[in-house]
């Protein structure tokens, strides 16, 4: 059994800390929600009054926070996890957020005396709650090694990025490529409708030519072609548009700080900048068809 601290219950991370609570591990939390801290302690976890307490004394520390500002309050900050942390713990930061904090962050951890990966993960709440994510994690070879049992008891798939920062560049770099393919597979089907195909003949030939992405085979934006894909729940979200934004915008951030032309990326994150400004951001970043479509 290993003490873990868990710092952020949210809807991605109450589930990730039931699942090691489930698995035999002594899991202490914290997060604002007192509904959060309750679901946890009925899960059989325990309940800290602030960051700093759940990271007191335990093996691991686990994070999943909405952004860089967050981390880098709750590991630098006066009674942070740095400060409070027992020497050796290993610390594993889950957000999803900009490059440049999370290696600033990882190298005050290190020059600090701690071992920190940064493990962003793919797979939305249904994921977490399965236990199936994917985790894309930057730190060191000693560092992915020690994390990678915590991982396995969360995810499904872990692969190892390379050096602090290279989980986050894993993380936007594939879904600004999400993002980009799914307004592609929308203006597809759309174009597809208005001149005369249907949306199942295009999905039957294009699933088996040159035109294949995962946007279209498992997540089709059109109705029909895939029955569990959001288009045939109303676009209800499995991936909200406004998680969505939040990664393309990380996206262009790095973009600029690496001089890097992403034009395609660019766009895309404009456009789901004006799903968002049009209120509709809670649906599924699939339902960007029905702002294409002129529906609202």
């Amino acid at each position: 059994m290993t003490s873990i601290g868990f710092i952020g219950l949210g809807n991605m991370g109450l589930p990730m800390a039931k699942n090691l609570v489930a698995a035999g591990h002594a899991v202490t939390g914290f997060d604002l929600s007192q509904e959060a801290l309750a679901a946890l302690e009925a899960a059989g976890g325990t309940r800290a009054d602030s960051a700093g307490a759940a990271a007191r004394g335990v093996d691991v520390v686990v994070s999943m926070l909405p952004a860089g500002a967050h981390v880098e309050t709750v590991y630098l900050g006066e009674a942070g996890v740095l400060a409070e942390a027992k020497a050796g713990a290993l610390l594993i930061d889950s957000s999803t957020i900009d490059v440049d904090t999370a290696r600033r962050v990882a190298a005050a951890a290190e020059a600090a005396g701690f071992n920190m990966v940064d493990a962003p993960v793919s797979g939305g709440v249904g994921g977490a709650s399965a236990g199936t994510l994917t985790f894309m994690v930057g730190g060191s070879a000693d560092g992915f090694a020690a994390a990678k049992p915590i991982l396995d008891v969360m995810g499904q798939n872990i692969f190892h990025a390379g050096g602090n920062g290279n989980g986050q560049v894993a993380k936007i770099c594939n879904n600004m490529l999400l993002g980009i393919s799914m307004i592609g597979t929308c203006e597809a089907f759309m174009l597809g409708e208005k001149l005369g195909l249907e949306a199942q003949t295009l999905f039957d030939i294009s699933a088996t030519a040159s035109g294949q992405c995962w946007s279209m085979t498992s997540y089709c934006p059109a109705p029909g072609p895939v029955p569990t894909a959001p288009s045939n729940n109303q676009y209800q979200a499995g991936f909200a548009a406004a998680m969505m934004l939040k990664d393309l915008n990380l996206a262009q951030e790095a973009s600029g700080s690496a001089e890097c032309q992403t034009p395609m990326g660019k766009r895309a994150a404009e456009l789901y900048t004006e799903m968002a400004e049009k209120g509709q951001g809670e649906l599924d970043f699939s339902g960007i068809i029905k702002m294409l479509q002129g529906a609202f």
